[in-house]
């Protein structure tokens, strides 16, 4: 599968160490909608992809509970628009851990019922919907533990 990054053990996007993945692919649907080329992840978005096998993700994320880590984050540039990917990547998570998968996405939630429904398959899956807005403040989201850019946005355990 092809990815922007991959952090072993991050301590910024959960409320617990987790594996932090950066999917590849966005519309920049943020940007369209504000009118402000305000992407968070715009030097992400100049990076290279990586090619790395989901078995090699696994390998990583066993070497990383050494580290703490504890939860997968699946997050930017924007996992729903690679969504084959990040299911086949939930699967096989799935078959050797019960961990927390989060997930960022920038849609809001009735864009991507279809894709919220299959995911409630498996559990402890926790989503974080909503696009960016530098006009909005930042505010703390108790689902995640964290703070988020937006007041607009906000997290979902939804399975």
């Amino acid at each position: 599968m092809l990815i922007k990054d991959l952090i072993s053990t991050d301590f910024i996007n959960y409320k617990y160490p987790a594996m932090y993945i950066a999917f590849p692919n966005c519309s920049f649907k943020c940007e369209v909608e504000c009118g402000v080329q305000c992407c968070q992840n715009s030097t992400l978005a100049k990076q290279k992809n990586i090619d790395i096998s989901i078995d090699r993700i696994l390998e990583l994320y066993e070497e990383a509970l050494e580290g703490g880590s504890r939860a997968l984050v699946c997050a930017g540039l924007e996992p729903i628009d690679s969504f084959s990917d990040l299911l086949e990547l939930i699967k096989a998570f799935r078959l050797k851990y019960d961990h927390d998968i989060v997930i960022y996405t920038g849609y809001i939630e009735a864009e991507i019922s279809a894709e919220v429904e299959q995911l409630k398959q498996w559990p402890n899956i926790i989503v974080k919907f909503g696009r960016y807005n530098p006009k909005h403040s930042e505010h703390f989201d108790n689902v995640l533990g964290v703070k988020l850019a937006n007041n607009t946005q906000y997290a979902r355990k939804i399975s």
